[in-house]
């Protein structure tokens, strides 16, 4: 007998949580005019949010990337004073509403903002631009990277690192070679789900980076401003973002492959 060891009204409150998610999807479905589907998705200024969130997603994935990986490995990595303040600042942005993040940005990268006043002088404007939107979504989906990167860095330990170390292996080397192949399914993982939450940001958008289209408008902002407009097409496109958003967010959850890091080859 296979005994799972769950018991049976676990399976009840199971399938509720997963109506719960999915009734209102197939609200949303049935809601859809199918007949006036591809012209509603296809028209100039969906298919401009569209491409605008898929290129500021993916822009501001890298920049997580860039500024996530090493921010996990410090917290897992290496104890130190204030450890647990610095992680509950970087997490932050996982319970603060996406308007509070938007104005911090803009009281920071704004006209008269902390840094945005030197950046005027120097010529440069971030806020209600391209780039503002980049930083919006990065600031916001920074944290799902190193939630998951720390999380597999705490699982894989560091034994591998500690014997590459003892065979001569600079710290670089080791990180390059042992920790990042170790931990690349991780680094996957925490990389599609920031492209996800990147591409359905919209308060810290807004309040950062305003709805001027082709610049700033992502497709999050489009389905708003349609909504009050044309609703068959709101939910037309709400209905693209879900698929977008589903077929990544599956793409994180996809079953790694089993590999093996030969120490030898950090040496």
């Amino acid at each position: 007998m296979n005994y799972s060891g769950i018991p049976r009204w676990i399976y009840g409150l199971a399938a509720v949580g997963g109506l719960f998610v999915l009734l209102p999807l197939a609200a949303m479905v049935l809601k859809v005019d199918w007949t006036q589907f591809i012209p509603l998705v296809t028209s100039e200024s969906s298919l401009t949010a569209l491409g605008l969130s898929l290129r500021t997603s993916a822009a501001s994935t890298a920049l997580c990337l860039i500024l996530g990986i090493p921010l996990a490995i410090v917290l897992a990595r290496r104890p130190f004073r204030g450890q647990r303040f610095l992680r509950a600042f970087v997490l932050l942005p996982l319970v603060l509403p996406p308007v509070v993040g938007g104005i911090a940005l803009l009281y920071t990268f704004g006209r008269r903002g902390l840094l945005g006043k030197n950046l005027e002088l120097a010529g440069i404007q971030i806020a209600f631009s391209t780039t503002a939107v980049i930083l919006a979504q990065t600031f916001v989906a920074l944290p799902f990277l190193v939630v998951s990167l720390e999380g597999a860095l705490r699982t894989a330990g560091n034994r591998y690192e500690a014997v590459a170390a003892t065979l001569g292996a600079r710290p670089t080397t080791i990180l390059r070679r042992v920790t990042l192949p170790m931990v690349l399914p991780g680094v996957a993982s925490g990389a599609v789900l920031s492209f996800a939450r990147s591409l359905g940001e919209f308060g810290a958008t807004l309040t950062f980076a305003g709805s001027l289209q082709g610049v700033t408008r992502t497709l999050p902002l489009e389905i708003y401003l349609q909504r009050e407009t044309d609703p068959d097409a709101a939910v037309a496109l709400s209905l693209v973002l879900v698929a977008v958003a589903v077929i990544v967010v599956g793409l994180s959850y996809r079953r790694p492959r089993h590999a093996t890091v030969p120490v030898e080859a950090a040496i």
